[in-house]
């Protein structure tokens, strides 16, 4: 006697749960521009490398004689598989059962992945569709009682949310509505996409808001692309799923599987000593002209491995990941052309979140600095830019990652000062155009020589004057007579020495987890 009627039953349930919501709710789902769950999976997932945990979890119904009938799948989807050879926990929601929402799922699933990614030591990528939280208004009647945030036996699920960030890489693809614990999942992780014709993210959607009186708004209104990248909340937006995959992929391979490793090295393909020519007159003389940072950070780092994170946030600031000479580095560089570089409240709060993903997952700090302090009047005032500034000084002074600095052009004030941790070693390098004090004189001469300039005949000429005779004595290799910078470079050498820093850096990196990790 052999056991193949219970193995019949087994494949009749699978075939059941990979008809998800039925071929309706699939067709509907396609129609909109988006890929089912599985598909989604199968897309980003090594071809044939995923295993599935609890594929026949769901829903069922029997007959008089308790012959299975239907089995509708739990909304949640999630198992083992490689990503690019590495292993990594897929979960995902299946929009296409009762929209996403937790009254259609089985909340040890979505947990379970996170348990898995936790005790395993692997990244785990959420596929978020859906509000994946207490359910909807409706649920009250379905279960004969309102949900309590928080209850009894239910805080395991929040807490892994947030626990995975300081232990292994966490991915968030928000793929369409994402709602209510949707969001906080999507926006609790060191990176996060939303698929700019498809996807919009809030804490609650249009119906609810609507409600509650004002303009109505649509999905896209309320909580589209735009208004998520720019105010942080999302990482990156792209036009297709297969390319938030890609972008997937992409982050996935600077970062260890875990804090117990260290970044994975790869052989690299680009001259150590290259030298672009470029770089020595990237930085105009005139000051008041901006440059393009971003060709400076391309001709630095290995060809092609510039990861941007971030971009359309704090814009002041640019963040990514890259290799020089094949090792990961985490990358920060000023942007002049917004607000000449200084340090809004928004390019604060960008530094931290950054520096902390680098501090967690062992990656080396390179940073081109062009800071002419933090950013000033009405607004930077009622952003609290020097609370957020400090915070910001904080975060970078915590770090025990190695770090390295060119100074580009200006270092001025308080921001300009945290180029470096401060307390422990790290390397230095000032461009032939850099230029610091505590105060940029354009401005500041008229203020702190009023007297003399007051009492000359002829003002214009006075302050000429005085301008340059300051200028002189703020000369760099005045400030490098008494050593108070170390090394003045020709900036053609910066790539040669930033792969130095990097080989020196990698004999000291040590796994394990870090006193100050990453929060959201």
């Amino acid at each position: 006697m052999s056991w193949q009627p219970e193995l019949d039953e087994l494949r009749q349930r699978e075939r059941m749960a990979r008809e998800l919501g039925g071929p309706d709710k699939v067709k509907r789902q396609h129609d909109a521009g988006k890929l089912t769950v599985r598909e989604r999976i199968a897309a980003l997932a090594d071809r044939g490398s995923f295993h599935e945990i609890g594929a026949i979890a769901g829903k069922a119904e029997y007959d008089a004689e308790n012959n299975l009938k239907q089995l509708v799948p739990a909304n949640c989807v999630f198992g083992r598989a490689r990503i690019d050879g590495r292993p990594a926990v897929l979960v995902g929601d299946d929009f296409t059962v009762r929209g996403g929402s937790a009254d259609a799922t089985i909340r040890e699933k979505p947990l379970m992945a996170e348990q898995m990614a936790h005790d395993l030591r692997l990244p785990i990528v959420r596929i978020i569709e859906g509000s994946g939280g207490g359910g909807s208004v409706k649920t009250i009647e379905t279960a004969g009682r309102a949900n309590l945030p928080g209850r009894v036996n239910s805080a395991l699920p929040y807490y892994f949310t947030t626990a995975n960030l300081g232990r292994v890489p966490v991915v968030g693809l928000g793929l369409g509505s994402v709602a209510g614990l949707g969001s906080a999942r999507l926006c609790s992780s060191h990176y996060s996409v939303m698929t700019k014709e498809t996807s919009a993210m809030f804490v609650a959607g249009p119906p609810v808001v609507n409600a509650l009186g004002g303009k109505p708004l649509d999905r896209f209104e309320l909580g589209g692309w735009e208004i998520q990248t720019r105010c942080g909340a999302v990482d990156h937006a792209v036009d297709s799923e297969e390319e938030a995959f890609a972008a997937t992929r992409r982050f996935l391979s600077y970062l260890p599987a875990s804090v117990y490793e260290l970044p994975p090295v790869t052989e690299p393909d680009d001259d150590p000593e290259r030298r672009d020519e470029f770089l020595f007159e990237a930085i105009p003389r005139d000051v008041r002209k901006v440059y393009k940072m971003r060709p400076i950070v391309e001709a630095v780092v290995d060809t092609g491995t510039f990861f941007e994170m971030g971009r359309m946030f704090g814009r002041g600031m640019i963040t990514g990941l890259a290799r020089l000479d094949g090792v990961p580095v985490a990358l920060m560089a000023s942007d002049p052309f917004f607000y000449g570089g200084a340090w809004t409240a928004d390019v604060c709060d960008k530094i931290i979140r950054f520096v902390d993903l680098a501090q967690t997952f062992h990656l080396p700090v390179v940073y081109l600095c062009d800071c002419p302090g933090f950013h000033i009047g009405l607004d930077a005032e009622k952003s609290a830019t020097i609370r957020k500034g400090v915070r910001a000084m904080a975060a970078v002074n915590q770090t025990t990652v190695p770090w390295c600095t060119f100074l580009v052009r200006n270092v001025f004030g308080v921001a300009g000062a945290v180029n470096q941790p401060a307390g422990r070693f790290s390397l230095r390098y000032a461009w032939l155009s850099a230029r610091w004090g505590s105060l940029p004189l354009e401005g500041g001469i008229e203020a702190a020589y009023r007297a003399e300039i007051d009492a000359a005949p002829d003002r214009a000429a006075k302050m000429a004057e005085i301008e340059e005779r300051l200028q002189k004595l703020r000369s760099p290799f005045r400030t490098a007579e008494p050593f108070w910078v170390e090394e003045i470079i020709d900036p053609r050498d910066t790539r040669r020495l930033a792969v130095d820093f990097t080989r020196l850096a990698a004999r000291v990196l040590q796994p394990g987890e870090s006193q100050f990790c990453m929060r959201p």
